[in-house]
């Protein structure tokens, strides 16, 4: 019971960072999953499974409050969803002690781009380029980040909404509410693919329900809370529990001291810091700016 009362708080976290930033849903109860010892495919697959029923609520708040291009969504999702069930045959057929390492590198390095984007390439903006993204731009773009989603138990949100961003075609809060609404078919592609080669007996489900009814929860709010919060503050701090977290992974796995471990963590933690604090004095500039244009 406590173990599913802390998988309801992951999914509510996740969901509530997920549907305010376009990603980290995935990525972040995937890497909490991980350090429970759950083999890669299986926690990825009890995610994605969570995921149809949380990206489909997610979904329906960002179409209420009016975050969604549905050209984009049509456009993301069938690269997206081929992606994502090749992705989750690849990783279902393959043992879970070779391929953990590599998923925790990955995560972490999804973290690591996350706040490379936002604490230095993102940019808030109130004017966008008229002409829109072609289908050359979202077929590999949806292809990539489906797969690596699903081998990596998240990836989506990462890939896509970083690069929807920085392309200045489209306002924040349509880029967040257009990804987490695509990510809905991306979701079935992915649990899809994970039952023909995992199957129904390696899925827990009474995880997947635990990790829906949080997502369920925050889902309205999130879609909310992206109108409010900064996006470059939120995302440098996904990236920051990203990293930390996965680290954690891999230091356990190349079995380190614990002095080397204490270490590291009170570096990464000290780096996080400063890189939020970066951000919040960016924001404050910028609004100081603002307001000294308007008056």
């Amino acid at each position: 019971m406590r173990r599913l009362i802390i998988l309801a708080f992951i999914g509510l976290v996740a969901q509530l960072v997920d549907g305010s930033l376009g990603m980290a849903y995935g990525v972040t109860s995937t890497s909490l999953l991980l350090m429970f010892g759950i083999a890669p495919a299986v926690a990825s697959a009890s995610v994605h499974m969570a995921e149809v029923v949380t990206t489909a609520a997610s979904g329906v708040s960002h179409i209420r409050f009016g975050n969604v291009d549905k050209q984009v969504v049509y456009r993301l999702i069938i690269p997206g969803s081929i992606g994502a069930f090749l992705g989750a045959c690849f990783l279902g057929s393959i043992p879970g002690d070779i391929v953990k390492p590599y998923v925790s590198i990955f995560l972490l390095l999804l973290g690591i781009h996350v706040i490379y984007r936002f604490l230095f390439k993102f940019k808030q903006t109130t004017t966008y380029d008229e002409k829109k993204l072609g289908r050359k731009h979202f077929v590999p773009l949806g292809f990539i980040a489906g797969f690596f989603d699903a081998t990596g138990g998240g990836g989506w949100g990462p890939i896509a909404t970083p690069v929807l961003l920085t392309s200045n075609r489209m306002e924040p809060r349509k880029v967040i509410g257009s990804v987490d609404t695509s990510e809905f078919a991306i979701a079935v592609s992915s649990t899809l693919g994970f039952l023909l080669t995992l199957g129904w007996t390696q899925i827990n489900l009474q995880w997947v329900l635990a990790l829906m009814i949080g997502g369920i929860i925050a889902a309205p709010i999130a879609a909310w809370l992206v109108r409010i919060i900064p996006t470059n503050l939120l995302g440098t701090l996904v990236g920051g529990i990203i990293i930390i977290t996965n680290s954690r992974t891999i230091l356990g796995l190349l079995d380190v001291s614990n002095t080397v471990s204490l270490v590291t963590h009170i570096l990464l933690f000290a780096s996080w810091i400063v890189a939020v604090v970066a951000v919040v004095i960016k924001i404050r500039k910028s609004n100081v700016s603002t307001q000294q244009a308007i008056e």
